[in-house]
């Protein structure tokens, strides 16, 4: 429940954290008016077993900070899980091995993505705008130039039109050679939790693995990975939450499987648990017109066991940024509401998982964190966070008052 008013049974405010070296600390966190953070031991390599020690050593950190470890963000899956290569009985017991020790401490919920190569992707880390605060940008334009010129991905310029190969080149030519390799940097080292100072020679080495793989194969190779995961994730509580594709379409010539509706229920079909479910996250679909978010929050909300509330402003370029997180291009009222109904649903139902957990995702740099760029990861300052929290629980309690005077 929130602290707010436990009576309104609100989604569960969450807030992502990193970890110890997180410039923003859990008492930060704490005082956004968060209850519960979404973490992960990121310390720990990819394909390796997170033991129980290492486990409680985390939770009891969170706890001591007044707040709860809500969702495991993420547990990753392996590389060689997704290309379907190498020691995969391994690799498969050391995931559901970690998925037993996460629920023999308490934490149920684990969300994981099975995007290729790279996971998100942005080609301006600090897009002004009008206001002063600074967003993430993606560019088809950019992202072009990095493809064709900076990677040189063979073929990468039938991706592309005509008119967007031509502006991608003139833009390359436009920089120096210190603003292409920081604009290189923006591409391939991105992720928070983990830098893995990564160089072009490693991305097309691990492109190589994925040759003639398309949507087919890669869904394959999910639900492989589903198959070996999903009956002990049943066995012991815990319910895996897949990520969407972030953006929800192909880039680097890579496929991808989550990024629509049928893309959710394929998902689905493959272990038909409900421990096999969807982290439901507004930014990465809202990155494509033909998703309508309320539909798909209707359609999947039973299985729906964490969200991320952010929105992202498309523009007719096909570019989109990070929007307010009541702005943009997602009807935000509308997801939140039927959230809020699936919450109440389960709790008539009697579902142990009544209540859903939400992060304010992608925050704008704004106001005093401009002021300390070094410290701030872009999309994760404290205070733009903090702002799209405080607009999505008065959000959460207009909805709430609103029916309790117009039921």
């Amino acid at each position: 429940m929130t602290a707010s008013n436990p009576d309104l049974f609100l989604l569960e405010e969450g807030f992502r954290w990193f970890g110890p070296n997180d410039p923003v600390s859990l008492a930060d966190i704490l005082q956004t008016g968060a209850t519960a953070v979404f973490t992960s031991l990121h310390q720990i390599p990819y394909g390796e077993v997170w033991s129980r020690e290492a486990i409680r050593e985390r939770k009891q950190m969170i706890e001591a900070a007044g707040l709860h470890w809500t969702a495991v963000e993420s547990v990753p899956v392996h590389e060689d899980i997704k290309t379907g290569r190498g020691d995969l009985p391994t690799l498969f017991k050391n995931y559901t091995d970690t998925l037993r020790n996460l629920a023999a401490e308490g934490i149920s919920t684990v969300i994981y993505n099975f995007m290729p190569v790279l996971d998100w992707v942005r080609t301006d880390m600090r897009w002004v705008l009008p206001d002063g605060s600074e967003s993430m940008h993606y560019d088809p334009v950019r992202f072009a130039a990095f493809e064709i010129h900076a990677l040189q991905r063979p073929d990468a310029e039938a991706d592309y039109s005509p008119e967007q190969v031509a502006q991608a080149a003139l833009w390359w030519q436009s920089l120096d050679t210190a603003a292409r390799d920081t604009f290189i940097r923006t591409i391939i080292d991105v992720f928070p939790g983990v830098k893995w100072a990564l160089t072009l020679d490693d991305i097309r080495a691990m492109l190589a693995r994925y040759e003639a793989m398309g949507p087919a194969g890669l869904r394959e190779n999910l639900a492989r990975f589903l198959q070996a995961v999903i009956p002990v994730a049943e066995e012991v509580g815990v319910r895996m939450a897949i990520h969407p594709d972030d953006p929800p379409f192909s880039v680097l010539g890579l496929p991808r499987i989550v990024s629509q509706a049928s893309d959710v229920e394929a998902i689905f079909q493959m272990v038909d648990s409900p421990a096999n479910g969807l982290c439901f996250c507004t930014g990465s679909f809202s990155a494509r017109p033909d998703n309508d978010l309320p539909a798909m929050v209707e359609k999947f909300a039973a299985r729906i066991h964490a969200a991320h509330l952010r929105s992202t402003q498309r523009l007719p370029d096909g570019s989109f940024y990070e929007a307010d997180h009541l702005g943009g291009s997602v009807n935000m009222p509308a997801v939140v509401r039927r959230l809020l109904d699936e919450q109440d649903r389960r709790r008539a139902s009697g579902r142990n998982d009544s209540q859903i957990p939400l992060r304010p995702d992608h925050g704008h740099t704004m106001m005093d964190d401009l002021l300390k760029p070094a410290g701030i990861t872009p999309g994760y300052s404290c205070i733009g966070r903090m702002r799209g929290l405080a607009e999505l629980r008065g959000l959460m309690h207009g909805l709430r008052y609103s029916e309790s005077t117009h039921p």
